[in-house]
């Protein structure tokens, strides 16, 4: 049995839109809104399209320990029935990984440097990393995110909607410059 190809590390570069587009919505309060609550209230609505089959969206928090740089991952993930919705409710960076679904698995991995102040909703079926808040060392306080996500059925099988890839060496990410 030969060993697994050597794999470059990836950089993170930071989050936008466009960059981010082939894999899902970036959610930023900029641009487009209206005034509510007499006049006190920016709203930015409709930031994005939550893709779910069958079941329902739901809201859960997730609590994640800080990582520190360079950030290994040893495993991705996809969700076949439904877009995943992050939003951080902690501030500081996060780190973003997701590739295209291959015939294979994981396609055209990429890193990307979100703010505290940027969600990202994944789109269905787009292999992406565990949250990774980043933190200083010795930072374990775990940082807050509400997460948007499909909710499954009654009587579904635990993990239809999770199917996961584990590299034969962790991927290692770098900050950008």
């Amino acid at each position: 049995m030969s060993a697994a190809p050597e794999r470059a590390p990836l950089v993170a570069e930071p989050l936008t839109a466009g960059a981010f587009a082939p894999f899902g919505e970036v959610l930023e309060a900029t641009g487009a809104h209206v005034l509510i609550n007499e006049g006190r209230c920016r709203r930015y609505s409709d930031l994005a399209a939550l893709d779910i089959a069958h079941g329902r969206a739901g809201v859960s928090f997730f609590a994640a320990e800080p990582r520190t740089w360079p950030v290994e991952v040893p495993l991705v993930e996809r969700h076949p029935l439904g877009s995943q919705c992050f939003v951080p409710m902690s501030g500081g960076d996060w780190l973003v990984v997701v590739a295209g679904n291959g015939p294979e698995g994981p396609e055209g991995l990429r890193a990307f440097l979100a703010r505290g102040d940027q969600g990202v909703n994944i789109a269905r079926d787009t292999w992406h990393g565990v949250l990774c808040p980043l933190g200083d060392a010795g930072t374990t306080v775990p940082r807050l995110f509400a997460v948007v996500d499909r909710i499954g059925t009654e009587g579904e099988p635990a993990g239809a909607n999770l199917v996961e890839h584990r590299f034969a060496a962790p991927l290692t990410v770098h900050p950008g410059a």
